[in-house]
């Protein structure tokens, strides 16, 4: 199906270190006694972000943009996006309700790409701007929770609101786009 020059192309053996770093962030986290540990995991999920855009970088500048780099890439994110939100359920309360509202997007995402693939064949052709939007977001809040374990707890809880806000509108902001698709033939 896929060949090998692009299964083992730069873009996407770096969206495969991306998924490889997601247990040792979550371990490293898990795990952490004080502040230098939470800056282990921070600089972990820094390393994974910085590869997260080289992929993008090289796979646009070298022409490497692969089919299954378009799986590859959303799927490390989606996985990253994840396990950092798991992570954060121990530590944060409202937490729990983010990853909920998460897995809802993630499942209307999931569904409706279905739909469309066997509705008409057609499939999202990659994130529109306010998933992106959002996805930028949802990083940033996270590292600023990693970067500062013993922030107030009322920030923190602002900063998931702000989260579940973007992931909400993004939500919302999709529905009329897979209503689009489906009316294409």
């Amino acid at each position: 199906m896929y060949k090998r020059k692009e299964i083992f192309s730069v873009p996407n053996i770096l969206g495969y270190f991306r998924i490889l770093l997601i247990p040792f962030f979550m371990y490293t986290y898990m795990t952490a006694n004080d502040s230098k540990d939470y800056y282990v995991a921070a600089i972990i999920v820094g390393v994974s972000s910085l590869s997260d855009f080289f992929d993008g970088f090289i796979a646009r500048k070298y022409n490497m943009v692969t089919e299954l780099g378009k799986f590859v890439d959303p799927l490390a994110d989606k996985l990253t996006q994840g396990a950092l939100i798991i992570c954060f359920i121990f530590k944060y309360h409202y937490m729990r309700y983010l990853l909920a509202l998460y897995i809802i997007k993630e499942g209307f995402m999931a569904i409706m790409g279905l739909v469309m693939l066997r509705h008409n064949g057609k499939k999202l052709d990659g994130a529109k701007w306010f998933g992106k939007v959002s996805t930028a977001l949802v990083y940033i809040v996270m590292f600023i929770l990693l970067l500062f374990p013993m922030m107030d707890e009322n920030i923190v809880n602002a900063l998931i609101l702000l989260c579940g806000i973007s992931m909400a509108a993004t939500l919302v902001l999709y529905i009329p786009v897979f209503v689009k698709m489906y009316k294409e033939e």
